[in-house]
């Protein structure tokens, strides 16, 4: 269940209208990368110090794979890719690496997590 909470905005194409109040998902805790792998050893037979050495290999790779211009399709987890945030020119002569601005990571999530997100259950705080 995610716990939401009620949080007044202000309008940014109007800055003189009264702020509408939106619904916030609220964490309720942080897994770390430690529980991770111990949950992980838990399900299968292998142990808590080789699920992380898996898992940190994982990150190394994708951080690698992602660097080159790929996309990284995790199995069911879902795809990663970088995106970029750029400049505007007036034609695409003036395209050039200088204008980018800013970097992201894109997540596409995989089939089962975005049957989560159709199904997940709500709860006021």
């Amino acid at each position: 269940m995610v716990n939401i909470k009620s949080l007044s905005k202000v309008n940014p194409l109007d800055l003189n209208a009264e702020n509408k109040f939106y619904a916030k998902a609220i964490a309720t805790g942080i897994v770390d990368f430690d529980r991770l792998a111990y949950l992980v050893s838990n399900q299968c037979t292998v142990r808590e110090s080789d699920c992380y050495a898996v898992i940190r290999a994982m990150e190394h790779n994708i951080i690698d794979e992602l660097m080159q211009g790929k996309v990284v399709q995790f199995g069911g987890l879902g795809n990663f890719q970088v995106g970029i945030k750029s400049a505007g020119v007036a034609t695409a002569a003036e395209v050039s690496t200088n204008l980018v601005k800013k970097s992201h990571l894109n997540f596409r999530p995989g089939k089962r997590f975005r049957e989560m997100l159709v199904n997940v259950k709500y709860k006021m705080i």
